[in-house]
């Protein structure tokens, strides 16, 4: 009978040394995903937006690549008139793939109208810093852009794009506790 107690206490040992194997696998996966978590509430983008410009030999306008697989070359104003700071939201949207929606905040919504008024059937270009740099899209606007929002197809997978946009909702949020 000892014999017979003691074979089951192995068992009992393996099955409870089993339950803590897994439960320690489970802990590890728990905190791998916590940290991945944490890591996406740390990125950041940045985005400008670029009128373009008249003055392609201006000291005050570049020639820059649009499309990566078969560039546009846009001429813009080397200063941004828009800029994450005046942004109050990112997001990915479905449309026939995938696009990114801007939406600014009063202060930007009236340099969009303004701009886009002043220059129909003109290009904005928007660059975006997001662990690399890179100029995502230079839509033209035929019309007033009356309601802040910008919506663009990127030069990006689907991946960047969310990236772009978390990391861009990210900044907005660290902008609101700092004001």
């Amino acid at each position: 009978m000892l014999s017979a107690l003691h074979g089951t206490m192995k068992t009992g040992r393996k099955y409870i040394n089993t339950i803590l194997l897994l439960a320690g696998m489970l802990a590890a996966t728990l905190l791998a995903g916590c940290a991945t978590s944490k890591d996406k509430d740390k990125e950041y983008s940045l985005v400008k937006l670029h009128a373009e410009s008249d003055d392609p030999n201006g000291g005050f306008s570049r020639t820059v690549p649009i499309y990566r697989a078969s560039p546009v070359y846009v001429n813009v104003d080397e200063s941004a008139f828009l800029d994450e700071n005046d942004l109050v939201r990112a997001a990915v949207l479905e449309d026939n793939g995938f696009e990114i929606e801007l939406d600014f905040n009063e202060h930007g919504v009236l340099l969009l109208e303004n701009i886009t008024r002043a220059n129909p059937g003109r290009r904005i270009a928007i660059f975006c810093e997001f662990g690399q740099e890179r100029w995502l899209a230079a839509p033209v606007f035929v019309k007033a852009v009356t309601n802040g929002k910008i919506v663009f197809t990127p030069d990006a997978t689907r991946e960047e794009a969310e990236r772009i946009v978390r990391g861009l909702n990210n900044e907005v949020e660290k902008l609101k506790q700092k004001s």
